[in-house]
């Protein structure tokens, strides 16, 4: 994302569908609620959609079916999958499509039936050809693997770990839309199920259904809505592998080139930031990523996460709706990055709404710590 494109476009709708257990209804019933819900939000039709951001987990040309689904015909498709890092990807391509005149309205949208159609983990990928003879339990062992590497390098305890989804479970016992809202301890974290060592089952992220949308448009229309909008300051991506086993430090992930390129694009630092939305596919991850994305120094994630520093009324907001470890997580939990952050900004979020938020991060994780997407999105007083 090129300088020039510093606050060209902004969200005006968010919307979400399915969260939990949405039985009877197919991945792209879910998708289709959540981009209804998004363009509700945002005052606009199906038939105003020009431009279509979509991938889904269970087929081999999603925004060709998304498209077909919903009975639109856009001039513009993407359907790029980097996992889970996907629709935070999207705000880039988003942008420059709609900076060219490509398209008037972009829908970024995803859904999943994961939990109901299934009822346990499963992953559409097959497993990595390096790895797969070892039998791994993908992608939980790629991160056990990092979790492990971190606690090696850096005396990160298990203690640490565990503190990342008491803070996570603390945000959504406050979120009327989270999935798991019951008081969960550091004890209780330590004491569950191993499932691949050093993560236990409640390091984890859930298994849920659930989808969600968003809607952009240039920034010259974006006062023309119903809500106030939330702009895409910058936004960069960087990939580093796709097996784990080609992941040259399983303690350094590519969010560091991709946290630097998007902070420089909005012209902030990481000490400007309101709040912190990360993909928190399993503990280690937030711990990599503040660490990564400059909020704490390398090593010190597990120090700087512990005794309710990024809980409610700590010293860093990370994760306010719950994340993926208790608010929801169907498979791919980027774009709720979005939609939470988009929230705060607005000042609508359902659960804790923070005083003053202007300026967010939305990050994305996608593949096993592969790829990494940073944005920085703005309230009006930041363009």
């Amino acid at each position: 994302m090129t300088d020039n494109l510093r606050g060209k476009s902004a969200i005006v709708g968010v919307g979400h569908a399915g969260f939990g257990a949405a039985h009877g209804f197919s991945a792209y019933d879910i998708m289709a609620q959540s981009a209804h819900a998004a363009l509700n939000d945002a005052g606009l039709k199906l038939s105003d959609v020009d431009g279509l951001f979509c991938t889904m987990m269970e087929d081999s040309m999603p925004v060709l079916m998304a498209a077909e689904y919903l009975g639109i015909q856009p001039r513009y498709i993407d359907g790029t999958m980097t996992g889970g890092s996907s629709f935070v990807n999207y705000l880039t391509s988003a942008t420059m499509a709609l900076e060219a005149g490509l398209c008037d309205v972009a829908l970024i949208c995803y859904g999943s039936n994961q939990r109901t159609a299934s009822g346990r983990l499963v992953t559409a990928s097959k497993l990595p050809p390096y790895e797969g003879l070892y039998s791994p339990r993908y992608p939980i062992s790629g991160y056990a693997l990092a979790a492990a590497r971190h606690m090696y390098e850096y005396g990160t305890t298990r203690e640490n770990l565990a503190d990342v989804a008491v803070a996570a479970r603390a945000w959504a016992s406050h979120n009327p839309e989270a999935f798991m809202r019951d008081p969960l301890t550091r004890e209780d974290v330590l004491s569950s199920r191993m499932v691949g060592d050093p993560l236990t089952k409640l390091d984890c992220c859930l298994v849920t259904d659930g989808g969600g949308a968003v809607v952009l448009v240039r920034a010259d229309r974006a006062k023309n809505f119903p809500n106030a909008p939330v702009y895409v300051l910058g936004s960069a991506a960087e990939s580093s592998h796709r097996q784990i086993s080609q992941m040259k430090d399983f303690t350094v992930t590519a969010a560091r080139e991709s946290g630097k390129r998007a902070f420089a694009m909005a012209g902030v630092t990481p000490a400007d930031i309101d709040v912190v939305e990360l993909y928190d596919a399993f503990t280690i991850n937030t711990i990599l990523f503040l660490e990564d994305l400059g909020f704490c120094k390398k090593g010190e994630g597990g120090a700087f996460v512990s005794d309710g520093r990024i809980a409610p009324g700590g010293a860093l907001a990370v994760n306010t709706n719950g994340g993926g470890l208790s608010c929801v997580h169907p498979g791919m939990y980027g774009i709720f990055t979005i939609i939470e952050a988009a929230r705060q900004i607005r000042g609508d979020a359902p659960g804790m709404q923070l005083d003053g938020v202007e300026l967010a991060v939305a990050h994305g994780n996608g593949g096993v710590l592969s790829s990494q997407v940073t944005a920085i999105l703005g309230g009006a007083s930041t363009v």
